[in-house]
């Protein structure tokens, strides 16, 4: 086992209590204990998925277990969580800049507080209170594009109140590609070629307007609010059919998610959304006009130099 010592700590959203902090003379005898994919200690793991527990180890408030993994997404379950645990993201992609990771309690991270590793400092990203609704996800922004780490520090338990409960998340590594100028966002916009994919490949590709937007700091994400005129497609049931007497059968509402780094705003008109599913959501892809749309798709398909047919009104 290797020495370790805990990089130093800061955070703007959480009082002194919810740091973990260790003294100048406790760090020579912190100790951390490697898990890999080839060396199993007490755990299950493969490239991208890790379980394993902190029961053996977690009376030793010297030790931090450590993982890593090699995909872009994955899951990370905790039996037992004891102490720290050391999450690090090396996916095997070193042509692939992925600037963005976010993560989803599976099934809970209560009872425990999540901290992100910048520059040799932690950063509180989620405190350990259960006061959370729901498997909510929360973004934030690689420090090192390649090898992003999250750190785990379990609440304290005693001998005696220790009980089986398991912490956990699911990983997805994102590429700030997305987004457009349809949606007057500061986000690179899709060019005519990727927005010609994004309507033959994308999960979900639906016509609409925009009704609110709404910005969650905390979370680093924003939600589109969508009311829809026409759903061409969608691999699961984001977007919801309206029963109404006054509104159209083809109506439908839906809620897309984006970064906050996007800086979307509400724009008028009819917009063409596409995009993928992250952890059982829509997320915004390429969102243009429609009547921009529309103009693309005339002169690619004059040039036949679309990638599938797209049903027009």
């Amino acid at each position: 086992m290797d020495l370790f010592k805990f990089p130093s700590q800061r955070s703007n959203h959480a009082p002194p209590s919810a740091s973990l902090w260790i003294s100048p003379e406790m760090l020579p005898s912190v100790i951390i204990v490697a898990c890999l994919p080839v060396l199993v200690l007490r755990c299950a793991a493969d490239l991208c998925n890790w379980t394993g527990s902190g029961f053996a180890v977690g009376a030793d408030p010297r030790i931090v277990l450590q993982v890593r993994l090699r995909c872009t997404e994955g899951s990370v379950r905790w039996v037992y969580p004891g102490q720290a645990l050391r999450v690090a993201l090396e996916p095997n992609l070193s042509s692939i800049r992925y600037n963005t990771v976010c993560i989803q309690e599976f099934p809970s991270l209560s009872g425990a507080s999540v901290f992100i590793e910048r520059a040799g400092e932690l950063e509180l990203l989620v405190t350990e209170d259960g006061g959370r609704t729901g498997r909510q996800v929360f973004c934030f922004q690689a420090g090192e594009p390649h090898r992003p780490v999250i750190y785990l520090q379990a609440g304290p338990q005693s001998p005696e109140t220790w009980s089986r409960r398991i912490v956990g998340f699911r990983y997805k590594l994102l590429r700030n590609r997305s987004a457009n100028s349809g949606l007057e966002t500061s986000c690179r916009p899709c060019n005519d070629t990727e927005l010609l994919m994004a309507v033959c490949s994308s999960d979900f590709v639906v016509r609409g307007y925009i009704k609110n937007v709404f910005h969650d700091s905390r979370r680093q994400t924003s939600l589109v609010e969508v009311w829809t005129t026409k759903v061409y497609w969608q691999r699961s049931g984001v977007f919801e059919q309206q029963v109404h007497p006054y509104v159209s059968s083809q109506s439908r509402r839906g809620r897309i998610r984006t970064l906050l780094q996007c800086h979307v705003k509400p724009g008028d008109g009819q917009f063409l959304f596409t995009g993928s599913d992250h952890f059982g959501e829509a997320w915004l892809g390429c969102a243009p006009r429609y009547k921009d749309f529309l103009s693309v798709y005339h002169k690619a398909r004059m040039g036949r130099r679309t990638f599938c047919n797209f049903p027009l009104d």
